[in-house]
């Protein structure tokens, strides 16, 4: 009872209703309706109002693909492409039956709409009809729809090679902090949606090109079939057959290529867009009507035309008289907007000049410390990290500290951005401590096409280096950025370039920003989890400067103190045993390997490694074992000739488990993993090195190479 009478209650039918309506149901039975009207005749009063519907929609369909501000806006495009070809090849059957059976009565026999096309647009004469239905059918068919659908396969051929590169810098501004998982999500989903909007593009041309083919072959069928039936069936004469059947049906024709022209001018409008946020019109009136020359050209050339004996003077008068007063419009407000930015920066130098500073005693506010995370910048970079001039640079730090704190453990410190005059005006220097750690030189008003190390080709611009990575680049214009994405470049801007800059630099240096007072915050935090561990551990078991190396020294080893009570318990364990640093590091590695082997291995069961040959391994042992009796705990004594070799080997391993895709990760046994993870920060390229303690008991371990 309770069931049917809320299937009864007004509310839940009109919402039944209204979600039929809106799309449940309401596409199959148009498109089944579409199909009962190449079998089931029509009366002409609905054929009118089908035509008036077509038309309507046809306009509808080109207003949008006008005032659409991004291809994307409007993906169903192809879709309603699709639907209005079939309406518009089901009412030219439905019409060319009303024609054959009724069109010897002349006049309104096939509708009101037809009737209005054959008489009043091309004025009751067929033979004009036939001309005017020809040339639309040339406009359409050879200049829109072709040139509309090779636009559609280039951009889509273009659009799929380009979507590893937009894919690229998607993930690279993920890792740099640029963007969270729900706007790289949601950045993926629209670099799918433009390559498939564009697929569906190049096949949806294919509809209207046919559609264009099938308009010719419908007349033609419709003019020979109306003669012969008004000469065998009805006894009329030729001429006044040919005149009756040819007006009806170049009506007829004419009714459908009026729609199909503007769906065709719309498909073309869709695809020679700019993917750009912009209006049609505000894209026009900025790049066309921006510059007063081009505009004071036509002007001159309307004025010579309109003097040459028999011309319309003035038709070209009025013209030129236009296009000239545009141009002095134009080109005022670029000299009002000049002059306006010379008279305030006046203003501001005499303000400046006016005010005489008066200079205090000294104090110990003048002694600046020294920050943790520094950022100088040239003066022309200065837009970049102020926000009133849009610049983006301090919210992308921002999200780098959050990312990287989240990551790693603790709270990154701040990162101080000054200007400095001493630097090149493109120029930046990034500081960790007081200390240079990295500097380079950026292109405001341009944007970085980065060679991943597989491109299809070269483009025009400024060759460079990526200053973080140190791959090869060009600072190319903003206009090329897609040209450069096609290419299989990642395209940067440059406020990103600086950005991942100091990403990567605080990965490295990471160690150097934890301090006594982090520390402490990470033992506060630990109190409150768990207070009888936070209280055993400092100062009972190890002190808090003994704390802060052993944290210092996982983190020198990219292993994050996220998990600072499973650290806490590892020291704990091995107790007042013990005043090593190592050891307790070596401890703390252990208690967290298993966080160790995700961060550089992922799930996957197999570990793919590198080792040493076991000859090697006992000659390092011994080694290690001389260094130790010398008084040096923390290092091996080798020969400077092997020592190089070793690295050498190390690197060359290295670098073929880089370009396999994999990981370089050396596996060593235990005693040695500390030295040969002190050894192996001397080469180039990130190596990881694990002890065989280390691996989990669920890994399985794959020997890639064996380095002797």
């Amino acid at each position: 009872m309770a069931r049917a009478a809320s299937n009864s209650n007004p509310a839940n039918w009109l919402g039944n209703l209204r979600s039929l309506s809106q799309g449940n149901i309401g596409i199959p039975v148009l498109l089944l309706a579409l199909l009962g009207m190449m079998t089931l005749p029509l009366p002409p009063f609905l054929l009118d109002v089908l035509f008036s519907f077509n038309i309507a929609l046809s306009v509808v369909v080109l207003l949008v693909a006008i005032y659409a501000l991004r291809p994307l806006d409007f993906a169903v495009f192809p879709t309603i492409l699709l639907v209005a070809t079939l309406l518009r090849l089901s009412l030219n059957i439905a019409s060319t039956r009303v024609v054959l059976l009724h069109g010897h009565g002349g006049g309104d026999a096939a509708g009101k709409v037809i009737q209005a096309f054959g008489e009043v647009v091309i004025g009751g004469n067929y033979a004009v009809g036939i001309v005017v239905f020809m040339i639309l059918v040339i406009i359409n068919f050879v200049v829109v729809t072709k040139g509309a659908g090779r636009i559609s396969e280039v951009s889509a051929r273009f659009t799929l090679d380009a979507m590893p590169g937009k894919q690229m810098a998607i993930d690279a501004d993920l890792n740099a902090g640029l963007i969270d998982q729900e706007q790289a999500r949601v950045r993926r989903e629209d670099v799918t949606a433009e390559a498939n909007f564009y697929g569906s593009m190049d096949g949806a041309s294919k509809f209207v090109r046919g559609d264009a083919v099938a308009g010719i072959l419908i007349l033609f069928i419709n003019v020979l079939g109306g003669v012969a039936i008004g000469i065998l069936q009805h006894d009329l004469p030729f001429a006044k057959a040919m005149q009756v059947y040819s007006l009806l049906t170049i009506g007829d024709g004419l009714v459908a290529q009026v729609p199909s022209l503007m769906l065709s001018v719309a498909a073309a409008v869709m695809v020679t867009r700019a993917n750009s946020s912009k209006d049609m019109g505000e894209q026009v009136r900025s790049q066309m009507f921006e510059s007063p020359k081009a505009l004071g050209v036509t002007a001159g050339v309307l004025a010579v035309m309109g003097m040459v004996p028999g011309m319309p003077h003035v038709a070209f008068g009025a013209l030129a008289i236009g296009a000239g007063y545009a141009a002095y419009r134009i080109n005022k407000g670029h000299v009002d907007a000049a002059d306006k930015l010379v008279v305030d920066e006046q203003q501001r130098e005499v303000q400046a000049q006016q005010k005489v500073p008066e200079l205090p005693e000294l104090g110990w506010d003048d002694v600046q410390p020294v920050d943790a995370i520094g950022l100088e910048v040239g003066y022309r970079l200065i837009p970049l990290v102020d926000k009133t001039q849009g610049g983006e640079l301090l919210g992308r730090i921002k999200g780098i500290r959050k990312r990287l704190s989240q990551d790693i453990g603790f709270l990154v410190p701040s990162v101080h951005i000054r200007d400095n005059l001493d630097l090149r005006p493109n120029g930046y220097r990034i500081s960790i401590m007081g200390v240079t750690c990295g500097e380079g030189e950026i292109h405001p008003e341009r944007e970085l096409a980065i060679n991943p190390g597989q491109v299809f080709g070269t483009i025009d611009g400024m060759p460079t280096r990526d200053p973080a990575f140190g791959l090869d680049a060009v600072w190319i214009d903003p206009l090329q950025r897609d040209q450069a994405q096609t290419l299989g470049y990642t395209v940067v801007d440059a406020s990103t370039v600086v950005a991942t800059h100091v990403n990567q630099l605080l990965l490295k240096q990471m160690h150097e920003l934890l301090g006594f007072d982090e520390v402490q915050s990470l033992l506060q935090a630990l109190a409150k989890q768990s207070p009888k561990l936070a209280e055993e551990l400092v100062p009972q078991t190890i002190s808090l400067n003994m704390l802060v190396t052993v944290l210092r020294n996982l983190l020198q080893e990219k292993v994050p103190i996220r998990d600072m009570r499973t650290i806490a318990s590892a020291i704990a364990s091995v107790g007042g045993k013990s005043q090593d640093p190592a050891v307790y590091t070596a401890a703390s590695r252990l208690a967290l390997s298993r966080i160790i082997v995700q961060k550089i291995f992922g799930n996957t069961p197999s570990l793919p490694v590198m080792t040493l040959s076991p000859a090697m391994e006992q000659m390092l042992l011994k080694s290690q074992q001389q260094a130790q009796q010398m008084g040096n705990f923390d290092d091996i004594v080798l020969e400077p000739g092997l020592a190089e070799r070793l690295q050498t080997s190390i690197r060359d391993a290295a670098q073929k488990q880089e370009l396999a895709g994999k990981a370089a990760v050396l596996l060593v046994s235990a005693p040695l993993r500390a030295v040969m993870a002190k050894f192996s920060r001397y080469i180039n390229g990130e190596i990881q090195v694990l002890s065989f303690n280390e691996i989990p008991d669920d890994k399985q371990v794959t020997i890639e190479a064996s380095i002797g």
